[in-house]
């Protein structure tokens, strides 16, 4: 079971940039699909940005599409959101997911969660 940590949150101003990480544990990091997605307050917990486990064929919501970027490096056992252009609707908690086989954007097939990293946009 791989263990997930997210960090990189913090609060920017409209027009800003972020780059989340997740760090993972284990060997088998490298053959997980990985995933961010975002909870706001009083919302459900949205799909963001999805990449396979080699990192081709990454996906994407169209809400962040041209503004995110999804990465991932095995050998460092850690995977990247870079986030540019924020507005103040990307204000959430990000959190990453692990799962086996394909990318999904359905959040009930991910196994793995890290505990989230908190990002504001002020308008």
């Amino acid at each position: 079971q791989v263990q997930l940590v997210e960090s990189g949150g913090g609060l920017v101003p409209a027009g800003g940039s972020l780059k989340l990480s997740c760090a993972g544990s284990g060997r088998a990091f490298g053959s997980y699909s990985m995933a961010w997605f975002r909870k706001a307050p009083g919302k459900e917990r949205d799909f963001g940005a999805g990449i396979s486990y080699s990192g081709a064929v990454p996906i994407y919501a169209d809400s962040v599409k041209g503004r995110f970027t999804i990465s991932r490096d095995n050998d460092k056992n850690t995977m990247y959101l870079q986030m540019i252009s924020l507005r103040p609707e990307d204000t959430a908690r990000y959190f990453c997911a692990a799962r086996a086989g394909r990318t999904s954007t359905d959040d009930t097939t991910y196994h793995a969660w890290g505990q989230g990293t908190q990002v504001t946009v002020s308008s």
